[in-house]
């Protein structure tokens, strides 16, 4: 994530401010926007969430030496862990693109599998070629993304108010991130976070 002076600046200089958050919706994204943003006071419209098949398939159990091979069965399951991600992102009140970076390896068959397990779930998918294309090959997802952040109704929200300790903030953090049902810890270990 770059700093809070060059997202601003970038603000006041260009129409959009595009910036990489890090990895994931529950480390990158929630620290964004979480952190970054309350201190910043930042308002994002939109967020892009970036999925491979090959991180589906991994995640739908496929060993890393068969990721190369068409599996639609584990898309399908791994299909599980994005709309985790899609969730925590909407926690947040904002709406979500799905980019997927097409690798030659992907089958139509897999991409078709991870938007129809995506089609309820309030978010626009495109398929992006920039490993094969670059720029040219995110155009479509540029167009999404515009089109989503002029006509889409943002109702952005923090997890939790600033008046918070820390220790409730990491239990509303694992709770609502992570799914957590609870956060254990001794009491000495607590009195620290507060």
């Amino acid at each position: 994530c770059n700093s809070v002076l060059a997202t601003k600046l970038s603000m006041r200089l260009s129409e959009y401010t595009v910036t990489e958050a890090g990895f994931g919706a529950d480390l990158g994204a929630e620290k964004f926007l979480d952190i970054k943003c309350r201190k910043a006071g930042i308002r994002p419209n939109a967020v892009v969430i970036v999925a491979t098949v090959r991180a589906l398939k991994l995640h739908g159990g496929v060993p890393l030496k068969e990721l190369n091979k068409p599996n639609v069965e584990a898309v399908d399951r791994g299909v599980e862990n994005l709309k985790k991600h899609i969730e925590n992102i909407h926690r947040f009140g904002l709406p979500v693109v799905v980019a997927i970076n097409h690798f030659s390896s992907d089958t139509e068959e897999e991409i078709q599998a991870i938007k129809d397990k995506c089609a309820y779930l309030s978010v626009k998918i495109i398929t992006a070629n920039h490993w094969a294309k670059g720029g040219a090959g995110t155009e479509e997802l540029a167009h999404a993304v515009v089109d989503v952040v002029e006509n889409t109704k943002t109702d952005f929200s923090l997890l939790h108010p600033d008046t918070c300790t820390l220790w409730q903030k990491v239990g509303i953090i694992c709770r609502e991130i992570y799914g957590a049902t609870d956060v254990l810890a001794d009491k000495k270990l607590r009195d620290k976070f507060h």
